[in-house]
């Protein structure tokens, strides 16, 4: 027993020294950034730039209902797509394995792909994170609602300093994210958007077992080393920007900030507290019941599992 857990308890032991690192981190990034507030030339800056960049006149105001179920559901999968991920990360033997009825592409040697079962749980969930994707580009392109995630300025880029700036020294930008986002905020929604997602996607697609071998003939313009070094820090990236996101969220105005992406209005009250909530219960429902079991079953009606 004890050969078994001993490597996980050592990395978990690493990962415990983050936080007293991270907590010191911190400390030292405030202080430094108080210190560098009280500069003259730094006001001056903090004045010629507040931290917003403005938006064209037509410019969407507020969030309609789909952007705030796309919203939910892109965090539902994505709760999924990190729990999988880090199983397929850290896994040595799986609990039981996957194997396609109607093999298609995903077949190597002429034979079917066995991937385990947590793998096909993995695949599943990008996949439908991967339409629920389409359809929110679909979306903010026909709505408008990309000029809001796009910067359209120059100067969005010294406003996202400025912004930072801000929020380092614990002095918050002015929020207004039910109009528009601050420069810093829009410059991490284009990047988590139409950087780290596409490049999850495509980092992803290579590692697929089946389809990797379909992917030899551009070995050398693409190697599958390459996607492989890519995919496990873009995971990790999202996960950082999932824990500084829902923090500022809730640290800059909890309840203004999710009845904007839950209740539908720029209102202080407690409806979309409560949609917020009932997430989370969906959330943690899901968590307990993506057992293996339950896996099993929903895997069985595409493919045969077993030992």
């Amino acid at each position: 027993m004890a050969a078994t857990t001993t490597p996980t308890r050592s990395r978990w032991f690493k990962l415990v020294w983050i936080i007293p690192i991270v907590v010191v981190g911190a400390f030292l990034i405030v202080l430094a950034a108080k210190g560098i507030r009280g500069l003259p030339a730094v006001q001056s800056f903090l004045h010629d730039y507040p931290g917003q960049s403005a938006l064209p006149s037509w410019a969407p105001v507020g969030f309609p209902a789909w952007l705030e179920w796309q919203h939910f559901l892109s965090s539902f999968f994505m709760l999924f797509i990190i729990r999988t991920g880090w199983q397929v990360h850290t896994t040595q033997r799986a609990a039981a394995y996957w194997t396609r009825k109607n093999a298609g592409l995903l077949k190597t040697k002429g034979q079917p792909v066995r991937i385990p079962l947590h793998l096909w749980f993995h695949l599943t969930v990008d996949s439908l994170w991967v339409l629920n994707g389409i359809v929110f580009y679909v979306l903010i392109f026909v709505t408008g609602q990309w000029v809001r995630i796009i910067p359209t300025r120059w100067d969005v880029f010294p406003n996202a300093v400025s912004a930072g700036l801000q929020y380092a020294s614990l002095e918050w930008p002015t929020e207004d994210g039910w109009t528009n986002y601050n420069a810093l905020q829009l410059l991490s929604y284009f990047l988590v958007v139409f950087v780290a997602a596409p490049l999850a996607i495509l980092t992803g697609l290579r590692m697929v077992p089946g389809l990797a071998a379909r992917f030899r003939p551009i070995e050398k313009l693409y190697p599958l080393k390459a996607a492989r070094a890519m995919h496990y820090p873009i995971m990790i990236f999202f996960v950082a920007f999932i824990i500084v996101h829902v923090a500022l969220v809730l640290a800059t105005g909890a309840l203004r900030n999710l009845n904007h992406m839950y209740g539908g209005s720029d209102d202080v009250n407690w409806v979309g507290f409560a949609f917020f909530a009932g997430s989370l219960v969906l959330m943690v429902g899901g968590w307990f019941a993506a057992r293996p079991v339950i896996l099993a079953q929903l895997a069985g009606l595409g493919g045969r599992v077993g030992r």
